[in-house]
């Protein structure tokens, strides 16, 4: 059947329309929104939080830009809660635009919102995608401290490429920074990462990201492939085979990371709630649990 046409598709577009929500699925052009959406088991939702209008301006994204994004809506944890509690998902996925126009640049409202979802559905798992927050650890500090289950930051691409692809206040080493404080302010967290292929990084660079993000402890790591969204984006260099994201995902599993997913159509989010990755932080909490009740 066409996911497009499920119910829990359906469903999930509705209330995303009633409630005046954001997704990312929507705004960022995913190409597995009937897939996530339109699952009967595991159905991932990737809600965008503070509006749908950010204040950078990547080269390859697709989600509106200005300066002054309207402001903040205060009742938008409370929205969230309401319609993840309504779908009956178990694992949602938060993201948000970036906003430097805020003088905590969104991280308390990200932290409500977490704690609002965690609150309504106390066995909902939560992973936040977050912004940079400009590498301010006392904001960063605020999020991963908020009661989330997995913390994802996306280096994009390789260093080298940065600059061209990503905002100019964006930055490789600061995204790499982030990902390693993530762990010092909660032990155990699992930690997550997305690449994009196909805009000119070589096998060797790609490489030296993946030892790079393992240096810095990082859990997850998911490749897919870059399209372009509109002529006013970046174009694509390459397009990656199957075969190779399939050679990649045999890779970064054998350096060490817990969990990969690689296919050109993969995006940070996908199929989030993938059971092994929910398997994944029901184990840590595990762990959690035993060593407070032995502390």
């Amino acid at each position: 059947t066409n996911p497009l046409v499920s119910e829990n598709y359906q469903a999930l577009r509705s209330t995303v329309r009633e409630l005046g929500l954001a997704t990312v699925c929507e705004e960022a052009k995913c190409p597995n929104i009937g897939e996530c959406w339109g699952a009967d088991e595991g159905a991932t939702a990737t809600i965008m939080i503070m509006g749908d209008t950010c204040t950078r301006g990547c080269r390859f994204c697709a989600v509106k830009t200005s300066r002054t994004p309207p402001p903040l809506d205060p009742d938008e944890p409370t929205k969230v809660a309401n319609a993840i509690k309504k779908w009956g998902l178990d694992y949602v996925v938060l993201t948000s635009v970036d906003r430097d126009d805020l003088q905590d640049q969104g991280a308390g409202h990200f932290r409500k919102v977490v704690q609002q979802l965690k609150a309504s559905s106390p066995d909902l798992l939560v992973e936040a995608l977050t912004p940079d927050f400009q590498g301010q650890t006392q904001l960063i500090q605020m999020v991963a401290t908020s009661g989330l289950d997995v913390y994802a930051h996306n280096v994009e691409t390789v260093q080298r490429l940065t600059p061209k692809v990503r905002d100019r206040r964006a930055g490789y080493q600061q995204s790499m920074d982030l990902l390693r404080h993530v762990k010092t302010f909660k032990t155990g967290c699992l930690t997550k990462t997305s690449l994009m292929l196909g805009l000119g990084e070589t096998h060797e660079e790609i490489r030296q990201t993946l030892q790079d993000l393992r240096d810095n402890h990082v859990d997850v790591v998911t490749f897919g492939q870059y399209l372009q969204p509109t002529k006013r984006h970046l174009p694509v260099k390459e397009y990656v085979t199957p075969e190779k994201y399939a050679e990649w995902k045999e890779e970064a599993e054998t350096m060490g990371f817990k969990y990969v997913a690689s296919g050109p159509l993969v995006r940070s989010s996908y199929k989030a709630g993938e059971f092994f990755l929910k398997a994944l932080v029901k184990e840590q909490q595990e762990i959690d649990s035993f060593e407070t009740a032995a502390s």
